[in-house]
């Protein structure tokens, strides 16, 4: 009924569900099986093939541009190739006059000495093997950890060069100069907006999902009571996930997750002030 995501072989019972019918159970939840994007996700935005002279996607082609996944948006501009999405790359500046961008040098054929230098190979399935998927659980954890946390901090260091939006009402983002003029804001207040979006600088946590879980120091212990959620501590749900399956705690999220408090038994909760 809600986005909330439970790490763990069964679901806990803090009472924070606010999806639909949740007064009738008492924001208890209704747990079922999760998937990979309830994980870690993705938020789409719109391709930019020309960042310089037409930085913004208005509402009437909100069906003709394609949209991607932001951080691969965030790469692409950053100088990677992608067949699938082209983009103007220049060695010359381009000058504003009146609003406009001109350009008084041809840089089409620069642009594909560009495009060669900077094509690469995209990781893909070499970088985990069959052999490596099926191998030991805690090494994988770790890789899969240190996969993560490369791409995180890689991503931090593009958005200091690169301008990544996002609205101030809803999860909407646009990586490029402003954001797009499409008007699908549904968040509050959207009519007074005609259902354009309120842009305002990002954060990592805008592109990249991490969607916080409480934290299970017991993996087979009983299930987090709604009593004790005040000592409970939270993680990103893919650090959650390698952290149960062996792979060490990070610094980063160690005093997020509150491991240096005890939580009281059950018999004891009535006894703690």
């Amino acid at each position: 009924f809600c986005s909330e995501v439970h790490v763990g072989h069964v679901g806990h019972e803090i009472r924070t569900c606010t999806g639909p019918r949740s007064g009738l159970r008492n924001a208890m939840h209704v747990w079922t099986n999760g998937k990979v994007v309830d994980v870690v996700g993705f938020p789409l935005c719109f391709h930019l093939d020309d960042r310089a002279k037409k930085p913004r996607v208005v509402h009437d082609e909100r069906s003709t541009v394609k949209r991607l996944p932001a951080i691969v948006e965030l790469c692409i501009q950053a100088g990677l190739d992608l067949p699938k999405y082209p983009t103007m790359r220049r060695t010359r500046p381009v000058h504003s006059i009146e609003g406009r961008i001109v350009e008084f040098d041809d840089d089409s054929a620069s642009n594909n000495d560009i495009r060669d230098e900077v094509s690469m190979d995209l990781p893909g399935s070499e970088c985990l093997d069959s052999e490596e998927l099926t191998g030991d659980i805690t090494e994988l954890s770790i890789k899969i950890l240190e996969s993560w946390f490369i791409m995180k901090n890689g991503a931090e260091e593009l958005m200091k060069k690169f301008s990544v939006q996002t609205c101030g009402y809803c999860p909407e983002v646009q990586v490029g100069p402003k954001g797009h003029k499409v008007r699908m804001c549904k968040a509050a207040k959207h009519q007074f907006r005609d259902g354009l979006h309120a842009w305002q600088e990002a954060t990592i946590e805008d592109i990249i999902g991490m969607n916080y879980v409480w934290h299970v120091r017991d993996r087979d212990g009983p299930a987090l009571r709604n009593e004790l959620k005040r000592y409970y501590g939270k993680a990103p749900a893919v650090v959650e996930l390698c952290v149960q399956a062996g792979a060490p705690i990070p610094d980063e999220f160690r005093s997020m997750m509150r491991l240096d408090v005890v939580s009281p038994d059950r018999d004891e909760v009535d006894l703690v002030a």
